[in-house]
């Protein structure tokens, strides 16, 4: 083994980086590896889309709110980093879905939007007798033989029909992706439909099939399946930074190059430093790896991938304000409907911890593919807009006492048809060309939370294996 140590660059300090960070330099301090860990962050802040407001008693999060308690990835960085404690289970209550200017709740039974249950979606008015008619054709179509990626909207299409798409899954998927579904990629998104389709040929008979049935829950129960932080997401950012070597972080430089050397590479940060590495974590954007690596033709295709500009608006109430509620805890908009709104959730019932007594605190969408234009607009413009469109479902009579708009431009990448097909010709082209580098985060394979969470623990074992394999053949090439 050398005995002079070798440097790890991590490029990024979003949840990725800052798991990638953690984890190696847990390694290295545990297992007394001779390796130096360097994090690199562009902005004046770690945490990336983790972002907490606090004002008046209010926890609004501008970017993520939460993760699925399921998501064991995410749990044990929680429990390494000393954040148990501050963990906090949403309250469950209905979700609508607003469609013809009217809120109907999703049928029960429906998983991600397939009808499983024949009762619930027959009486629903959520679709029409002949969109009812068309989706219950999915029993007797035959199965697809399509081999290659296709899109979710033409997979679902196909299957259910276009109203079923347009009224219930597309809204669903878009909260999540803020992506046309007619483009989006089946196989990277939800491979599990495609095998299901295959398997069972039905969706409506596979899904029933192949999910387990729903526990009984105890009528007393009041624990959502979602969990977030009480101090905010931003303390879990905190926590984390706190266990890293405060040596070892460098914020405000932005990486301008990075040079292929005979050994290792060169990084070139804005103001001119140069910092030497053996092994890189990528945990940046896409469209940011491109810019770094310019002359590599594999990262050429990064050009075109499209990334969504959102916002969140925050809007805080006392109480009195809002004469008209809902018996839920929020809804999300169909595409046809005439809003510019896609989703609003009921903040001060879904998370209690975030509102001060007495208050009511929405938190509303706006911007997905096709629609992004209103990210543009002023704060008073876009308030304006989520007001009015809040107007036609609920009666508030006063201006919000907070709203806080928050900008997300071109932070939603979109996984398109053939994504799985671009990541791999890339990670080929790196392993020959760019050998110890890696890419890691939400542009290239998952965008939550714990699916960023799991990259960056992915990326540490390829660093590892990586520089363990260089060490072999420098040993080997001593003797």
């Amino acid at each position: 083994m050398s005995d002079s140590k070798k440097q790890i660059v991590i490029i990024g300090g979003g949840i990725t980086g800052l798991t990638a960070a953690y984890y190696l330099q847990k390694e290295v301090r545990e297992n007394h590896l001779p390796y130096t860990v360097k994090l690199i962050e562009a902005s004046h802040r770690l945490g990336g889309q983790m972002q907490t407001y606090k004002k008046d008693g209010y926890i609004i999060e501008r970017g993520p709110d939460s993760f699925l308690e399921t998501k064991e990835k995410a749990i044990r960085l929680t429990n390494e980093v000393g954040m148990a404690d501050r963990l906090v289970h949403n309250i469950p209550g209905t979700t609508y879905i607003l469609a013809n200017d009217q809120l109907h709740t999703i049928p029960g039974g429906s998983i991600m939007g397939i009808p499983t249950e024949i009762g619930p979606f027959m009486t629903t008015k959520l679709f029409s007798i002949p969109g009812k008619l068309r989706a219950a054709a999915d029993l007797i179509l035959p199965r697809s033989h399509a081999e290659n990626d296709q899109s979710l909207g033409g997979f679902f299409r196909r299957r259910l029909g276009d109203e079923v798409v347009e009224n219930l899954i597309e809204p669903l998927l878009s909260g999540i992706y803020a992506g046309d579904i007619d483009k989006m990629s089946l196989m990277t998104l939800f491979p599990h439909f495609y095998q299901v389709e295959k398997k069972y040929r039905s969706l409506i008979i596979g899904m029933k099939k192949s999910t387990p049935p729903r526990p009984k829950e105890s009528p007393k129960k009041n624990k959502g399946a979602f969990l977030a932080f009480e101090t905010g997401l931003q303390s879990f950012a905190d926590a984390i930074t706190a266990k890293l070597e405060p040596d070892s972080i460098k914020l405000g430089f932005r990486v301008e190059k990075v040079r292929k050397k005979l050994k290792g590479y060169e990084i070139e940060l804005n103001g001119g430093e140069v910092l030497a590495a053996d092994s890189l974590i990528m945990a940046v954007p896409h469209q940011t790896v491109y810019h770094i690596f310019p002359e590599y033709e594999f990262f050429q295709m990064f050009k075109e991938v499209p990334s969504t500009s959102v916002a969140t608006i925050a809007l805080g109430f006392s109480k009195e304000a809002v004469k008209k509620d809902i018996d839920g805890t929020g809804f999300l908009i169909s595409r046809n409907s005439d809003y510019t709104i896609t989703s609003c959730t009921w903040l001060h019932k879904k998370w209690p911890h975030t509102t001060p007594d007495g208050k009511v605190l929405l938190r509303c969408f706006v911007g997905r593919t096709g629609g992004e234009a209103i990210v543009d607009l002023s704060d008073d413009q876009i308030v304006a807009n989520v007001l009015f469109d809040l107007s036609k479902t609920i009666s508030i009579t006063t201006d919000p006492e907070l709203a806080v708009v928050s900008r997300w431009t071109h932070a939603m990448p979109q996984y398109t048809v053939g994504h799985q097909e671009r990541i791999a010709k890339v990670i080929k082209g790196m392993k020959e060309q760019l050998p110890g580098i890696f890419l890691a985060g939400s542009s290239f394979n998952g965008v939550g939370l714990p699916d960023c969470i799991k990259q960056g623990e992915e990326a540490v074992s390829n660093v590892l294996q990586y520089l363990q394999e260089i060490e072999s053949k420098e040993v080997k090439m001593t003797i």
